[in-house]
């Protein structure tokens, strides 16, 4: 299966001063593309505003443009670790099948041949998660969608379904959850409910798997909207942050470290925050494993991505400032893992 022929990166490691060993790489990352609608007033979503009439002027040139400054930070994303980038890409705020399917078109990633997992959420601004995946290196089994459900004053809150991929990475079974849980509308504490929600869900999921598949390789990756340190993260997924402390059936969220050093993937009020994670499941720990086990985590942030001026100056370039178009790319960095695989 041509799958099974496609990792050609290879490089050599030592763990702990143990004898030097081959191994192959994998690159799986998550980006928050910010508001990517086409230009067609939908009768199913609130998108007036991402119309050439509405308040935003979203006009086709707009929108071609996103979708080319997009495309061009996946083409670089893991590139630095692997040739072929990213293999697989969960994404989140896209308004349906067919922006997903414009943005794998664009030409800087054309090669790449990246193809679409998608359905609509009942998400109240009409956005979804996603993932897309090259053919050659990541081939799905299944996938299924999952309402998140959630109620606040008597009222349900429509917000995104998470998406559980199955599928095999160079002849493994492997898990991924894409998650787009709600946001701090209304305030932090008033909204962390809802994503505690999420995470319970997440959590659920796993134990579902893991009833037949005990050492199944989850991850769980997403916007969450939450830091690593947060209640959904930390007390609910019970998310370690470090790998020694992770116990059997835990998870590890290598994204803790970056927020201990302050650093982060989106910004707000000066103040930056690690909202886009990407958390593993303990069997993905193990450096003697034979298959692939977790090796890095990266916050993709290049100057590139970075606002150059004006009110958002030094937060990742977004697309609109208020409402003005200033060309950028989304108001999130983009992150992914490393996997190694000893190879001989």
């Amino acid at each position: 299966m041509k799958f099974l022929q496609a990792f050609p990166f290879f490089f050599l490691v030592s763990f702990c001063f143990g004898q030097s060993k081959n191994y192959k790489i994998s690159t799986i990352g998550f980006y928050n593309v910010e508001n990517l609608f086409d230009t067609v007033d939908s009768d199913d979503t609130n998108d007036t505003e991402f119309t050439p009439n509405g308040i935003r002027n979203w006009t086709s040139e707009k929108y071609n443009e996103k979708l080319s400054n997009l495309a061009s930070v996946i083409n670089t994303l893991g590139i630095k670790d692997n040739k072929d980038g990213v293999a697989i890409l969960g994404i989140a705020e896209v308004e349906n099948r067919k922006v997903v399917e414009d943005l794998v078109k664009q030409q800087q990633i054309q090669n790449k041949h990246y193809k679409v997992i998608h359905e609509d959420s009942p998400d109240r601004r009409g956005i979804d998660v996603a993932l897309i995946y090259q053919e050659s290196l990541f081939e799905p089994t299944s996938y299924s969608y999952h309402p998140l459900i959630f109620y606040r004053d008597g009222q349900r809150v429509f917000t995104r379904d998470i998406l559980l991929v199955d599928g095999i990475l160079d002849g493994e079974k492997i898990h991924i959850m894409v998650n787009h849980w709600p946001s701090r509308s209304g305030g932090e504490k008033i909204s962390q409910p809802g994503r505690n929600a999420g995470a319970q869900l997440c959590k659920d999921l796993a134990d579902s798997i893991k009833v037949n598949e005990p050492n199944a390789k989850i991850f769980i990756m997403g916007d969450l909207n939450d830091d690593p340190v947060s209640p959904s993260l930390k007390n609910v997924l019970r998310a370690r942050p470090q790998v020694e402390k992770t116990p059997k059936n835990g998870f590890f969220n290598p994204m803790w470290a970056y927020y201990k050093k302050g650093i982060g993937s989106n910004a707000y009020r000066d103040a930056w925050s690690l909202f886009d994670q990407i958390v593993v499941s303990q069997s993905l720990l193990d450096k003697n494993d034979k298959g692939f086990f977790y090796y890095k985590a990266v916050i993709h942030n290049p100057i590139e991505l970075v606002q150059p001026s004006g009110q958002y100056k030094g937060y990742p370039w977004r697309t609109f400032s208020g409402d003005t178009y200033i060309s950028g790319f989304s108001d999130h960095f983009p992150v992914y893992l490393c996997l190694l695989k000893e190879t001989n």
